[in-house]
């Protein structure tokens, strides 16, 4: 029986890379952090002590010293009196010089870098790809990859890339969809680590190179023994000795499915058939119904009118009906065989859970 994904929405990604990323970051730069954060508390303490010591009216208390040391770091003079006590004198020059120098060390980059994620490249793209759970890798961001990509983001699904040698113009559409790109030859283990391949639902290995797919699709399956994995192979006898020797989900021929199919199949959709009518990519697709389907007691004509779809064989028990009616209920356990695309087959797919 095959278990329902559990996808997470893309708001939960986008929290969940920010919160990581920045622990990464605190992580990054805690010695300077920790440092500058004694020296501006220890620094409002001594401020407050000494200020008491003189009779001065500010700071009121050691939080106020703290604001005020701030201040002098930043050169804010003008929200404390210059003393006329010369150790405070010394202490409004000393504090300035000794900030500044630990922020020059760094940590002012902490700042830079919390409010410009994207600066930090690779770092951010890791720190995204680890939210990933149940998700779709493409590996490879060639012509085919990118249409894949273009595929599952317009279906919703949540999926990253894997490129070793991205080309600028589609790193940059590609993460415009908040996706992040792990650079790396996917042909080695810590990068399927990195892309969360452990965690995965499914793999789409869409290089130029059939031993390279397999080899990837290997190491995949090592990795993680449940994932789904489908390759991409330009032989279509090759692909499908593939399929049976090596335990792979799919394996297609470039030549024989477009990228739409190999979004489709790595969408968990079950298709059969791929035929371009009048340039648009329809699908023939199979679909037992749930008892938990949001599609039950709706009638045939719904499901045409509503998803533009075509239904056009009902399996009830061991009666088959080509072309169903239109006013027929869909009750559990019906087998319905439709042409749609895969943004209609994605949601019936959906719907169906």
């Amino acid at each position: 029986m095959r278990i329902p994904r559990r996808r997470q929405p893309r708001w939960y990604h986008a929290l969940s890379s920010n919160v990581r990323d920045t622990l990464i970051l605190l992580r990054q730069f805690r010695g300077l952090l920790i440092l500058f954060s004694l020296t501006l508390i220890g620094g409002g303490w001594v401020y407050f002590i000494l200020s008491r010591q003189t009779g001065a009216a500010r700071p009121a208390s050691p939080a106020e010293g703290v604001f005020l040391v701030l201040s002098m770091i930043f050169l804010q003079a003008n929200t404390a009196e210059f003393p006329s006590v010369w150790y405070l004198q010394i202490f409004f020059f000393i504090m300035p010089v000794l900030g500044l120098g630990i922020l020059s060390q760094g940590a002012a980059d902490f700042g830079v870098l919390l409010f410009n994620r994207r600066a930090r490249g690779e770092a951010w793209q890791m720190a995204v790809a680890e939210t990933f759970n149940d998700h779709i890798v493409v590996v490879g961001l060639g012509h085919l990859g990118f249409r894949i990509g273009r595929t599952l983001h317009e279906l919703g699904e949540s999926f990253l890339v894997i490129e070793e040698d991205p080309k600028a113009e589609l790193v940059s559409e590609v993460q415009g969809w908040n996706v992040p790109i792990i650079h790396g030859d996917a042909n080695k283990h810590d990068v399927l680590i990195n892309a969360g391949v452990p965690r995965a639902h499914t793999i789409v290995i869409a290089t130029s190179d059939d031993t390279l797919n397999l080899q990837i699709a290997i190491h995949a399956r090592a990795v993680n023994p449940q994932v789904r994995t489908i390759v991409r192979l330009f032989d279509d006898d090759f692909a499908r000795e593939v399929r049976e020797a090596f335990g792979i989900t799919a394996a297609y021929s470039a030549s024989a499915l477009a990228a739409p199919a190999f979004a489709a199949a790595a969408a968990d959709l079950d298709m059969a058939e791929a035929i371009n009518v009048n340039g648009r990519m329809l699908n023939m697709s199979h679909l037992t119904l749930t008892p938990t389907s949001s599609l039950l007691e709706k009638t045939i004509r719904h499901l045409e009118d509503e998803y533009e779809l075509s239904v056009v064989l009902l399996r009830r028990g061991r009666e088959a009906k080509v072309n169903p009616a239109h006013d027929t209920v869909l009750k559990a356990q019906d087998q319905i065989t439709v042409f749609a695309d895969t943004g209609a087959l994605h949601k019936l797919n959906r719907l169906n859970k």
